[in-house]
């Protein structure tokens, strides 16, 4: 007659099973983290807006840093954040930067778009 020592079994189903236990991810995956950019939905602003970032870019002119935000060219940081104050802040800000620029200015860019409110900054570098 042959028999089964099961104690061994129920050692080995208690080890796969603290294994796997122990070696369960707990984050959520990544197909379902929200992106930073999104777009309003429907009921927070009638139809969906447009997704239109501010843009500041960051580069040398005449061989001193220069912040340009569309057709405007600032010179430095407290006027960069007086401008940038007033503007919407749900789409976020860019700060692009060009070869040229130097760090000073591009921290000076990034620094101005926080305290102007901007909860999204963003550093895009040139290509």
């Amino acid at each position: 007659m042959v028999a089964l020592n099961l104690a061994s079994m129920i050692d080995v189903t208690f080890l796969l099973l603290l294994y796997f236990l122990v070696t369960t991810i707990l984050d959520r995956p990544e197909d379902h983290l929200s992106s930073s950019l999104q777009t309003r939905s429907e009921s927070a602003a009638g139809p969906t807006s447009d997704f239109q970032p501010q843009v500041v870019d960051v580069l040398l002119l005449d061989g001193r840093p220069a912040f340009r935000l569309g057709l405007q060219v600032l010179r430095d940081k407290a006027s960069l954040t007086s401008v940038l104050r007033p503007l919407p802040k749900s789409a976020g800000l860019f700060v692009h930067v060009f070869d040229d620029a130097t760090v000073g200015a591009v921290a000076a860019a990034l620094q101005a778009g926080k305290d102007a409110g901007f909860e999204q900054v963003t550093y895009v570098p040139a290509e």
